[in-house]
C-alpha cells in the first residue's frame, strides 16, 4: 500500500519585487525522501524552502502537510533572542525527559550548551539550531546549509547521523562530498522551473548538462526556423500577401516564443591578477609556536612555503588554523621561533567572518569606499587590477544586477556576499591569497570557476576550508592542525591526506552496498570445478593477503610520522610509492581469492 506524501506542493506561485521566483511549482515529499535542492545564488532555494516550512506563504497554490506529520526547518540566521543560554533554545519545546537528546548533539556538534546567547558567534548559534532540529527528531528535515560553520568532524558526525535516520529531509549545501553521500534525489531550480530527479548528488552535473545541451539544441533549431520564415516573409509575401497571413501570424509566434525564452544566467567573469612576481622562497617558518591563556595552540613548528604552492590547513575549529595563518604572514608574532617572509609579497585576504563587508552601505560604497580600489576624483568608477572601471559594470562581472548596486550589503544573501567579497579581492593585484572558507554560501557553478581561477594562479594560496571535496580539487600539501597544539604536513589534499594517515576505507552508505570488511582466513577444501593450478594458487592467496596487510601497515605507520614530508622527502616519496602499489597489489589478490572462491563453488 502506498504511504501518503510527507508534504505536497500544488500549482505553486511567488513573485517578490514583481519579479516572479516561481509559477505553477508542483512538488511532492514522500517519506524516506533524501533529497539535494539545488540552484545558483539567487534562485530562489532558501525561498523555496521557507514555503516547504509554512514560512512563505505563496501567491497562488496550496502546501499541503501529511496528517500529522511534523515538519522541523532550520534556517540560516536563527532567532535566539528570547532565551538566555544556547543549550536553553536547542531544548526549547522538547519534554525534559528527552533534553538529553540535545547534550548528544551538541557533543557531535561541538558546541557549549551553557554559552550564553549574547556571547555566543554565529557559527555556534547555527549549530544550536541544528542540535534543536536534530533533538525534536521530525518526521521530515529541512536543512538550508547545515554545514556552515561546522569543522570537518562535526560534519563527518552529522553524516553518520543523517544517514541513520529514518527521517526525509531536504538539504540545501554547497558540500560536494556532502551531498553525495547523503542524498538519492535531486530537486533543482533553474530560472523558476523545478525539476527532479530520482539520483543523488551524484549524477547531478552530468543531468545538467544534458538538459542544457537539449536546451541549446533547441534553441538552434527554432533560430533556424525564424531566420527561413523571416527570409520568406521578405521575399514572397507581397504575392501571396492574402492566402499566407496565416504564416505571417506564425513567424510573429516563433519570434514571440523565442523572445520569452529566459537565457541562463553566466558564470562570473571572475579573474585574477597575480601582479608582480614574489621571490621562490615565500615563507620560511622555523620552530614557531604560540599559547594562548595557558592554552598551547601550536608547539614547535617547521614550514616552506614556496612560490606557487596550494597549502590547506584543515583541523577542529579552534584548533589554531587562522592563527597559524596569522603568523606565517606576519600579522600576529610567534611566542617562538621566526617567520621569513619572501620578498616582493603582495597579499590579498578573503575573511570568512565578512568583517570587510559593512552591512548598512550599498554594495557600490563598499566597493567606491575602498581605498585600494578608489579612482581619484571619480565617485563612479572603480579600479580593478589597475584599470579604471564604471562600478556597475564591475559588479555586473559579479552576477549583480543594476538595481541591486544602491542596495544595502546586508540585503544580500550569503552567496552574494561572498561574491561581493571575492569581487573586492579580485580588484588588486596579489602575488598570494589567503582564502577563509571562501566556499560557504558559493553555488556549483561559482566553485567550479574559483577552482580553475586557482588553478591557474601564479601565486601562492593559503587556505582553510571544511569542505573536503574543494581541498582535493586545489590544494597539493595539507598542514592538519589536531586540536592539540600538533600540526603535521601532509603531500596533497584531503583524501591523500586522510589515505595516509590510514583512513581512506570509503564511508559505508545506505545508498552503497557493503564490501567484505576482512580477507579470509584459510582457503576452502579443493574444489572439483578448479583446475590444479588454481587449486594451488587458491590456497596460497590467504597467506599472500597477510603479508601485503602487514606491509601496509607498516607503511602506514611510517608515514605517520610528524614532519616525515618535510625532513625526509625522499623517504617520504618513496615510501608513498610502496603504499598505493601494496594496496593495489591487495585489492587484486582479494579479487582474485574471490572470483576462484565463486568458480569453486559452482
Amino acid at each position: 500500500m502506498a504511504r501518503a506524501p510527507l508534504l505536497q506542493l500544488s500549482d505553486i506561485s511567488l513573485t517578490f519585487g514583481g519579479n516572479p521566483v516561481f509559477d505553477g511549482l508542483s512538488l511532492t515529499i514522500q517519506p524516506g525522501d533524501r533529497v539535494a535542492l539545488v540552484g545558483r545564488n539567487g534562485s530562489g532555494k532558501s525561498t523555496l524552502m521557507k514555503v516547504m516550512a509554512g514560512l512563505v506563504e505563496p501567491d497562488r497554490g496550496e502546501v499541503v502537510a501529511g496528517a500529522g506529520v511534523t515538519t522541523g526547518y532550520m534556517e540560516q540566521d536563527p532567532d535566539l533572542s528570547d532565551f538566555v543560554t544556547l543549550g536553553e533554545f536547542a531544548a526549547s519545546g522538547l519534554p525534559e525527559a528527552e533534553a538529553y537528546r540535545v547534550e548528544m548533539a551538541a557533543e557531535g556538534l561541538k558546541f557549549d550548551p551553557a554559552r550564553p546567547v549574547a556571547t555566543a558567534s554565529g557559527g555556534e548559534r547555527r549549530r544550536a539550531a541544528l542540535a534543536r532540529l536534530l533533538a525534536q527528531a521530525p518526521e521530515l528535515m529541512l536543512l538550508d546549509e547545515p554545514t556552515n560553520h561546522l569543522d570537518i568532524q562535526a560534519i563527518g558526525w552529522l553524516e553518520d547521523h543523517l544517514s541513520q535516520t529514518r527521517a526525509a529531509y531536504v538539504i540545501i549545501s554547497h558540500d560536494r562530498a556532502f551531498l553525495r553521500r547523503l542524498t538519492r534525489a535531486t530537486l533543482w531550480i533553474d530560472r523558476g522551473e523545478v525539476r527532479r530527479q530520482e539520483k543523488g548528488f551524484e549524477g547531478f552535473e552530468d543531468w545538467r548538462e544534458s538538459v542544457w545541451a537539449a536546451e541549446d539544441d533547441a534553441r538552434h533549431k527554432l533560430d533556424r526556423k525564424i531566420k527561413a520564415e523571416a527570409r520568406w516573409a521578405v521575399e514572397g509575401i507581397s504575392a501571396r500577401r492574402k492566402r499566407n497571413q496565416g504564416r505571417v501570424r506564425a513567424l510573429a509566434a516563433l519570434r514571440a516564443e523565442r523572445s520569452a525564452q529566459i537565457r541562463r544566467q553566466g558564470t562570473a567573469a571572475m579573474a585574477l591578477d597575480s601582479g608582480p612576481q614574489s621571490g621562490k622562497k615565500v615563507i620560511e617558518a622555523k620552530g614557531i609556536a604560540k599559547s594562548f591563556g595557558g592554552r598551547e595552540i601550536l608547539r614547535p613548528f617547521d614550514l616552506l612555503v614556496n612560490r606557487g604552492d596550494r597549502i590547506a590547513f584543515v583541523g577542529p575549529n579552534g584548533a589554531g588554523k587562522t592563527t597559524l595563518i596569522k603568523m606565517l604572514t606576519g600579522e600576529i608574532a610567534p611566542d617562538q621561533g621566526t617567520v621569513t617572509l619572501g620578498t616582493n609579497l603582495e597579499l590579498a585576504v578573503f575573511d570568512q567572518t565578512r568583517s570587510a563587508l559593512n552591512p548598512d552601505q550599498t554594495l557600490w560604497e563598499s566597493l567606491t569606499g575602498d581605498p585600494d580600489m578608489r579612482v581619484s576624483g571619480r565617485a563612479d568608477q572603480v579600479m580593478v587590477r589597475g584599470q579604471p572601471r564604471h562600478v556597475v559594470a564591475y559588479l555586473k562581472d559579479f552576477l549583480f544586477d543594476d538595481a541591486q548596486a544602491r542596495a544595502p550589503v546586508r540585503s544580500l544573501s550569503g552567496g552574494e556576499k561572498a561574491r561581493l567579497l571575492l569581487a573586492r579581492l579580485m580588484a588588486r593585484p596579489s602575488n598570494m591569497l589567503v582564502l577563509d572558507e571562501p566556499t560557504n554560501d558559493l553555488d556549483v557553478e561559482t566553485l567550479d570557476l574559483l577552482q580553475d581561477l586557482l588553478g591557474e594562479y601564479d601565486g601562492t594560496v593559503l587556505l582553510v576550508s571544511h569542505d573536503r571535496d574543494f581541498i582535493d580539487r586545489v590544494a597539493d600539501t595539507t598542514v592538519a592542525m589536531e586540536g592539540d597544539g600538533r600540526a603535521t604536513v601532509y603531500a596533497g589534499g584531503w583524501s591523500d591526506y586522510r589515505a595516509q594517515r590510514g583512513e581512506d576505507a570509503p564511508a559505508v552508505t545506505d545508498n552503497a552496498p557493503r564490501k567484505a570488511e576482512t580477507a579470509p582466513d584459510r582457503p576452502k577444501p579443493a574444489k572439483s570445478g578448479l583446475s590444479f593450478t588454481e587449486q594451488h594458487r587458491l590456497e596460497a592467496l590467504p597467506a599472500v593477503i597477510e603479508r601485503l596487510e602487514a606491509e601496509i601497515a607498516k607503511l602506514s605507520e611510517f608515514l605517520a610520522q610528524p614532519d616525515l614530508f618535510t625532513t625526509a622527502p625522499a623517504k617520504f616519496q618513496k615510501a608513498t610509492e610502496a603504499l598505493a602499489e601494496r594496496q593495489q597489489a591487495l585489492s587484486e589478490a582479494e579479487d582474485e581469492w574471490l572470483a576462484l572462491e565463486e568458480k569453486a563453488s559452482t
